[in-house]
């Protein structure tokens, strides 16, 4: 069962290990080396192989990214579109030349998103940065679905924030 796939490793700097010494903390890991979790995550590494999903997701998410760059170029509440794979953030902003930060129109997209069956979450340091992390079998005709619904509410809040 499963290809052998490493399923973790612990990386630190050298002080930090050195810091476990001489105290009564010792590293301590919950699953390390339960052969049962071992060969779950084997084979779920193996799905992830077999159906090309890494692909997929490189694949749909360079479509993903470029489409929202695109609506980008035409809405001045998106200070910044970034994101590898199907991670992708969409930072709003009250102003575009400054990025100030637009946590409470974040707030109304994510609300206006919901509204029209797609969920997605804010999050950053002030709140106002879009999270779309989909599973990785998701199709291009969802995100086709969620470029259209996004597009729609966007162009919304933009009418609204300039009234």
């Amino acid at each position: 069962m499963g290809n052998g796939h490493p399923v973790s490793a612990v990386i630190t700097t050298q002080e930090i290990a050195d810091a476990f010494e001489g105290t009564k903390v010792a590293y301590f890991n919950t699953f390390g080396g339960n052969p049962v979790s071992c060969s779950v995550a084997n084979a779920v590494l193996d799905v992830i192989e077999e159906e090309g999903l890494q692909q997929h997701a490189k694949q749909l998410g360079d479509y993903w990214l470029s489409e929202l760059v695109k609506i980008k170029a035409s809405c001045p509440l998106i200070g910044d579109v970034r994101g590898v794979g199907l991670f992708i953030g969409i930072e709003i902003v009250t102003d575009l030349l400054n990025r100030t930060p637009g946590t409470a129109l974040a707030r109304s997209i994510t609300q206006r998103m919901r509204e029209s069956g797609v969920l997605i979450s804010a999050d950053g340091p002030d709140v106002n940065v879009l999270k779309i992390k989909p599973p990785m079998v998701i199709t291009k005709d969802d995100v086709d679905h969620f470029l259209k619904v996004f597009s729609d509410v966007m162009a919304a809040v933009n009418n609204n924030h300039n009234d």
